[in-house]
């Protein structure tokens, strides 16, 4: 198999999921409430195994699920790719204890995760966060970062190097104090992995993430109305409590953790706009089919069948540039995060793209409530702004072509 062409077994694959999609998943995301936590919709990704999937699987096999899903029901893509999103830090930085406690929870789809990095003045300038963790003192008796539970714990993990932060203070405690805004599944989710400041004046080099419990004191939050149907809101932290136990990877070097994860999910991220893609030229190949005007069929027009055609274009590109670039993450290449960058843009933007043209040869009929194609418009916008606004992507597309160009 290439990158270029999905085998027999992948193929099937991806039907079998647009059809669990129509017969399981899309009658529980009618019967959700648009910005909430769809709790029944999630159980079902469990039972069907495809949260499980979302530790086990390469970045090829998730492009794979979150494009099918989309292609027919962007709630359940959402709800699959916001679990994977919340707890990859936790599969892939936490301690033996932290994946033990909440991965079997959300792969059954009983524990809703979240991802908080953003925060209302730091957005695509994500080391510019101001989310504080200062340290606090310890309790007789405590938790400690040297405890077995600690970071003799994440030793073992292979999370990463040790922190300078935890040796300096013994017990490893912090008070959370700040806000988070634009964090999905917030504030129904079950836990956040959060990044916060521990170390001031610091940049990308000071932060810390944190597996934090929704039910920790000083801990709330609220919705918030946003155009996107998916749940989203703020969060607010009033010296929220943390100790060692709660830290993923090591202190001081959560942004790694956040990059570790977004070079995951941002190719994903252009899966999922090329099945919203998909699913409008399909749509729309429908639509100018059958439609009368003019004397003939829709699809006659020379103009109709050229912008049709420009769609399927650059529908299949940007599928091909995602594909190549999960594979490139798959394989271990060095230039991931180019890749990545390169995928998230090329896919958001085309979708936006593409369901925008499928808007207006439909007409009017696109922009009635209900209608897929006004269903996909809200939803087509979003993901040129979250995990890296277009903007951010070109600027980390030119930094590494100008790293490499260096190097040479």
């Amino acid at each position: 198999m290439t990158v270029f062409s999905l085998d027999a077994a992948q193929h099937a694959w991806c039907a079998e999921l647009r059809t669990l999609a129509a017969e399981r998943l899309a009658p529980l995301a009618e019967k959700g409430e648009p910005g909430r936590v769809n709790r029944p919709l999630v159980a079902e990704l469990g039972r069907l195994g495809l949260l499980a999937r979302l530790f086990t699987s390469g970045a090829l096999d998730l492009c794979l699920m979150r494009e099918s899903l989309a292609h027919v029901c962007t709630e359940a893509e959402t709800a699959l790719a916001l679990q994977g999103l919340g707890a990859y830090p936790v599969h892939a930085y936490g301690t033996p204890a932290q994946r033990a406690d909440w991965l079997p929870r959300v792969s059954d789809g009983t524990a809703v995760a979240a991802f908080a990095l953003s925060e209302p003045a730091a957005g695509s300038d994500a080391a510019a966060l101001t989310l504080r963790a200062d340290r606090s003192a310890p309790h007789p008796g405590g938790p400690s970062a040297g405890s077995p539970s600690g970071a003799a714990e994440r030793a073992g993990s292979g999370a990463g190097d040790t922190g300078t932060l935890a040796e300096a203070d013994g017990a490893g405690r912090w008070r959370l104090t700040g806000e988070k805004c634009w964090i999905s599944n917030a504030p129904e989710a079950d836990f956040y992995t959060v990044f916060a400041r521990t170390t001031p004046g610091a940049g990308a080099r000071g932060v810390t993430a944190f597996l934090v419990p929704a039910d920790r004191p000083g801990l709330d939050g609220a919705p918030l109305d946003m155009l996107s149907p998916h749940p989203i809101g703020t969060l607010t932290f009033d010296a929220v409590p943390v100790t060692a136990d709660d830290v993923l990877g090591a202190p001081d070097r959560g942004f790694r953790v956040a990059m570790g994860t977004l070079n995951l999910f941002r190719p994903s991220v252009g899966a999922f706009a090329v099945g919203m893609a998909a699913a409008a030229l399909e749509a729309t190949l429908a639509h100018t089919s059958r439609r009368e005007a003019f004397g003939g069929k829709l699809k006659d027009l020379q103009t109709v069948a050229h912008q049709v055609a420009e769609m399927a274009l650059r529908t299949e590109a940007a599928r091909l540039m995602v594909y190549a670039a999960a594979a490139a993450y798959d394989e271990g290449a060095p230039d991931v995060p180019r890749r990545a960058a390169m995928a998230k843009l090329l896919a958001t933007e085309t979708a936006q793209y593409v369901v925008d043209a499928a808007v207006q040869l439909h007409g009017a009929r696109a922009l009635r409530r209900g209608h897929l194609l006004e269903h996909l418009y809200r939803e087509v916008r979003a993901p040129r702004v979250y995990e890296g606004a277009s903007e951010v992507q070109r600027a980390v597309i030119a930094k590494e072509l100008y790293a490499r160009r260096e190097e040479q």
